[in-house]
């Protein structure tokens, strides 16, 4: 089972992707287009080009994992866009509110690190 923590990497492709492809393609996508290693563990996120699916690639250790999520109705609204990057990167927080057809740009959440001081 994928479990996304706030340690994790996650890497949002900018331009679309073919849904015919599979893991292996997308792999290839992974280390052609967005210039990551599709073994380093990182989350992928790729989406389809009329904003009604989104695919997860992830590697655990032992295999990849690829999730699929397709809308019944509507289209993920929210994408980045970017004229010089193939892809940005989010928050896990971030991750689930795109997940749910949010705005993950207007998610907050706690900072993913912060200085503990010493207890006196």
């Amino acid at each position: 089972m994928i479990q996304v923590t706030p340690q994790m990497h996650i890497l949002v492709a900018i331009e679309p992707a073919d849904f015919r492809m599979g893991i292996d393609g997308l792999a290839r996508l992974c280390r052609e287009r967005l210039q990551q290693d599709p073994f380093s563990g990182w989350v992928f996120a790729f989406r389809n080009r009329r904003a009604t699916a989104v695919k997860v690639l992830v590697y655990d250790g032992q295999g990849f994992w690829l999730c699929h999520k397709r809308l019944s109705s509507g289209r993920f609204e929210w994408w980045p866009t970017s004229g010089s990057k193939a892809a940005t990167t989010l928050a896990a927080h971030q991750l689930q509110v795109l997940l749910s057809v949010g705005n993950p740009a207007k998610a907050q959440g706690a900072p993913s690190w912060r200085s503990v001081s010493p207890v006196d």
